[in-house]
This record gives structure tokens, sequence and C-alpha cells, in this order.
């Protein structure tokens, strides 16, 4: 059966003691601290049977997708009308007033709770594909206080964002700018013995926090979800909360 594996507070005093030092007149988070426990992974982790077996089965998957409309309620009467209608066709919003953050996921994911996370929404049929969302406080101010997208990048994927047992490999590792705020957005894949995760990262830092999102899917899944995935990743934004 598939699950997320995580430790919220592994999570917190690894991810950014992680990066690479930099020599300037930015000084390092007090907040995070030393740890000895193994690194968190937001990757799905499936038994042979989900994560290579399952197949498209369109009539199953619309009969669970109906299904979860009306739990997802709640999620857009939490919206602004004008968020709600910049939503894209087949996608639904979220919109944490908390954290400060929005981003939308493909209809049909459910939501389920994971600890240490603040949001995860999964497929309800294929288990490698999931959206989840990480915020931990922070002192910095800007993404770019701890290098390019390049270091960070294999620097999360290597220590953070997959098992110490998976062979993972960085494939892209850009930066985009909304309304003066950086963005890094990852590209990655993770090799299981069993399956390879094909995923998406994207981070960046606001209201004190440091903010994660990845998602991903089965590689032998990736050229049909990859532009659904792009979607979900370049339409994480962080507001003033």
């Amino acid at each position: 059966m598939a699950s997320l594996q995580n430790s919220p507070s592994l999570h917190r005093t690894l991810l950014l003691n992680s990066f690479p030092q930099r020599h300037s007149h930015v000084h390092a988070s007090p907040t995070f601290s030393c740890c000895t426990r193994r690194p968190s992974s937001f990757l799905v982790q499936a038994s042979s049977t989900a994560a290579s077996s399952s197949e498209d089965r369109p009539g199953r998957r619309q009969m669970l997708a109906v299904g979860l409309v009306f739990p997802s309620v709640s999620l857009l009467s939490q919206n602004s009308v004008s968020f709600a209608a910049e939503t894209k066709k087949g996608f639904l919003p979220v919109l944490d007033k908390k954290d400060g953050y929005t981003f939308v996921y493909p209809f049909g994911w459910q939501e389920v709770a994971i600890e240490g996370q603040d949001k995860v929404f999964k497929d309800v049929i294929e288990p490698l594909e999931s959206a989840s969302v990480t915020v931990i406080p922070t002192s910095r101010e800007d993404i770019r206080e701890f290098g390019s997208p390049q270091e960070i990048g294999e620097t999360l994927i290597k220590k953070v964002l997959a098992p110490p047992s998976q062979k993972t490999k960085l494939i892209e590792a850009t930066e985009r700018e909304v309304d003066g705020k950086a963005y890094y957005t990852i590209e990655f894949v993770a090799k299981a013995p069993n399956y390879t995760r094909h995923a998406l990262s994207t981070i960046t830092i606001g209201n004190g926090k440091f903010y994660t999102l990845t998602t991903g899917a089965n590689e032998r899944r990736w050229e049909k979800m990859k532009d659904k995935l792009h979607t979900v990743v370049e339409s994480f934004t962080v507001f003033n909360a």
C-alpha cells in the first residue's frame, strides 16, 4: 500500500543545513540545527504492484473523481471568486490563508493527511501521482540566499526529497519570478528497485517560511502527466499572510 514518508522535525532540522554555505553578509538561520536522523522524503513509496501494474481505467477514475467533488467543495468555498475563475479546466484550487499560499491540483486527486506536511493530494488509482506542500520557519528572506537553482536542486534531491536508498538525477533547475518573489523549480528522477518516479519541486521563501511543493508521477506515465504536473508547480504562489 502506498504511503508518504516524512518526519517533520527532521525536515525542519535537515533541510536548510543541507545547503551549501554562502560566504557573504547573510548569516545562517539559527532555526535549523544538526540532526542525525535520516532525511525525510516527499516521494510516494509504493509496492511493486501498486507502482507498476495499475493501468488507466477511465470508467473507474471518473466514478471516483465524481465522488470526490463534494469533499472538495469546502476548498472552493475558501477561495475568492477571482481565484476560482482563474483555475484551469480539470484542476481544483487550494487557498491556505493561514500559511499564505495557493496552487491547483488535478481533478480527481484526493486529500490525505500526512504527518509533517501541510497539504497532500494524491491520485486514487496511481499511487505515485501526488502533490505535497511542506512549510517550515526560516529567518532568510529570499531563496537565492541559499545559492543557485542548480546548487539547491542537487542538495535537495540527494538529502531531502528522496531516500538515501534511491538513485537520483537532477534533470533541470530553473528560476521564475512572480510579483518580485523568486521561485526555484527542480525536475528530477528517483529510482527505487521496482519503480522510477519523475518529479517536480518548487521552492520559495516568504512570510518567514520556507515553502516546498513537490509533485510527480511514475516514469512510465510522465509523458501523459507532465503538462498537468507543470501546471501544478507553476500555479504555486505565496502571498502575505
